[in-house]
């Protein structure tokens, strides 16, 4: 009896695995990542109190990749009027689908101390200008990514009350 029909079959049982590994492989070579746009759109002021009070950042963030991505933590200081007012996180997880434009509300809260800037520029100029930096922690099809977040701009009066 020969063996040859037994190693035939004992190789087709490793060709074919190996064949779509190396397939998979050959897909996610031509994947490539680029950092999702992530742009201030608006800042609600969600509550006022005695020490000071709490307001939502509104992103807007495009996925530019054919794939989806999941972020995992987003981390975002703003400055108003050049002053730094708050630091904001965010650990609850994003998903950003592909070629889409995904609405991000991030919470923040801050103290009176902060504001005294922002205030000014309100009643002269009925506006306030912003800085932001941050970063936001990606998971993706390539592994873990982190995107910088940067901007700057004014805010209206109208846009900071809901």
């Amino acid at each position: 009896m020969s063996n040859r029909p037994l190693l035939i079959a004992a190789l087709n049982r490793l060709v074919l695995p190996m064949t779509a590994l190396l397939g998979g492989c050959a897909t996610l070579g031509r994947l490539s990542f680029q950092e999702p746009d992530v742009r201030l759109e608006a800042i609600h002021i969600t509550g006022l109190g005695l020490l000071g009070g709490t307001l939502d950042l509104v992103f807007d963030a495009y996925n530019p990749n054919d794939y989806r991505i999941r972020s995992t933590r987003l981390e975002v200081g703003i400055d108003l009027e050049g002053r730094h007012f708050g630091d904001a996180l965010l650990e609850r997880p994003l998903d950003l689908s592909p070629g889409n434009h995904s609405r991000v509300v991030v919470p923040l809260r801050f103290e009176w101390a902060g504001v005294g800037a922002g205030a000014k520029a309100l009643l002269t100029r009925q506006a306030v200008g912003y800085g932001l930096t941050g970063r936001v922690i990606l998971d993706t099809p390539l592994g873990d990514k982190t995107a910088t977040l940067r901007g700057s701009g004014n805010v209206p009066l109208t846009k900071l009350l809901k």
